[in-house]
């Protein structure tokens, strides 16, 4: 089923009590499975809840905004897909009653589930802001803390929606987002949105939206991207410290997370799938080096129980780098020093943090796209 079996593995240090908390940074969560994958075939939700391991599981993908009816369609792959589930009358939206028990059974695990929008072939998008109010209304109506007689989940009540919007552009997103808002406040729960953009920053189809709607979370996909893990070592290729810039001066949100997306199997994407080990480095260095970092996010989750729980070797070595608070390294470069030239893969520190040079440059160290450096780590204090 098309799962978001994303396995957002933060920093979260296991609990006594069950219940997610956004502000630590060892989560782990699910994301949706490849309708396509039977050979790796996903088991049930609840399946894939009965350990510590994944935090929050986006259920992918609501497939088409307004279907027919006017109402969205969802297909969740195996689990319950338009071949094997009826609709209600008058739509394409599927009655998926089955999964109730299996979100209930997962929340009180201390999961977060949501509804994850769009995926790379998703029919999306909003052509006026009033469009986009009322498809607010009916995914509050349908999935969360609303009522309808349409309710795919029937009384299950989801946790909150998550934007995988690769296609099109961003206009009135920020509607959209700040209506699920309007229509959240006062609720007896927490609504979390989440979203899912490229490492190219800034992202096409999300960009807009990311810098003026408040985000919970985003899942930035480090794969099938020339910013993906085989960029890692290469300062003009790797770019979390855009990311982590975003979360901390640019999102209305300051309290925004940004986790690692990664393919949890060597047939999970493209590119981009690096050993355990490997992510394991990657995750804990960011981990250590950004106050944003959150955790990371494994596609997908029966591709990831596949390839011998790669995501617990991940939620282990993440956990076991601490999960609360974050201190701020040293300055350990040397200061910045204007005018002055420098050659490639030279370090110095400037501004909240430590800066490489991706080629020779004597510009000044900016967290732009198209800067000669690349931020590496955040530090603070006296620099070196």
């Amino acid at each position: 089923m098309l799962l978001f079996l994303a396995t957002f593995l933060a920093t979260f240090a296991l609990r006594e009590a069950l219940a997610f908390d956004n502000s630590r940074y060892d989560n782990d969560s699910y994301g949706a499975t490849h309708s396509s994958d039977t050979a790796n075939c996903q088991k049930t939700l609840a399946y894939y809840c009965n350990d510590d391991a994944i935090d929050v599981f986006p259920l992918a993908f609501v497939t088409s905004f307004f279907s027919t009816g006017g109402l969205p369609s969802l297909d969740i792959a195996n689990i319950c897909n338009p071949t094997d589930n009826a609709t209600f009358p008058g739509t394409s939206l599927l009655n998926c009653a089955a999964l109730a028990y299996d979100i209930q059974y997962c929340q009180s695990k201390g999961k977060i589930i949501t509804i994850s929008l769009g995926g790379a072939t998703g029919s999306v998008g909003f052509s006026s802001d009033a469009q986009a109010q009322q498809f607010a209304q009916n995914i509050w109506n349908i999935f969360l803390g609303g009522t309808s007689s349409t309710r795919p989940f029937g009384n299950a009540v989801l946790d909150g929606v998550d934007l995988d919007i690769e296609g099109g552009s961003s206009t009135c997103y920020a509607t959209f987002i700040n209506t699920i808002r309007s229509l959240a406040s006062g609720a007896s729960k927490q609504y979390y949105i989440t979203g899912a953009p490229q490492c190219v920053y800034p992202d096409t189809s999300l960009g807009g939206v990311l810098s003026t709607a408040s985000f919970d979370a985003i899942y930035v996909q480090f794969y099938n991207n020339p910013c993906g893990f085989q960029a890692y070592s290469s300062p003009s290729g790797w770019d979390f410290g855009l990311w982590d810039n975003w979360a901390r001066t640019i999102s209305p949100n300051p309290n925004v997370k940004v986790y690692i997306g990664a393919p949890a199997s060597s047939t999970a994407a493209g590119t981009g799938y690096v050993d355990p080990a490997t992510l394991q480095s990657i995750a804990t260095t960011m981990q250590k080096n950004f106050p944003s970092f959150g955790g990371v996010m494994l596609w997908d989750a029966s591709q990831t129980y596949a390839n011998n729980r790669y995501d617990l070797s991940i939620k282990n070595a993440l956990t076991a780098a601490g999960g609360t608070g974050f201190t701020f390294p040293a300055c350990t470069a040397a200061a910045y020093v204007p005018r002055s030239f420098y050659v490639a893969n030279s370090r110095v520190s400037y501004g909240g943090y430590i800066w490489m040079a991706k080629w020779w440059t004597n510009a000044t160290p900016a967290n732009k796209p198209n800067s000669d450096w690349s931020a590496i780590s955040a530090c603070s204090g006296s620099v070196a």
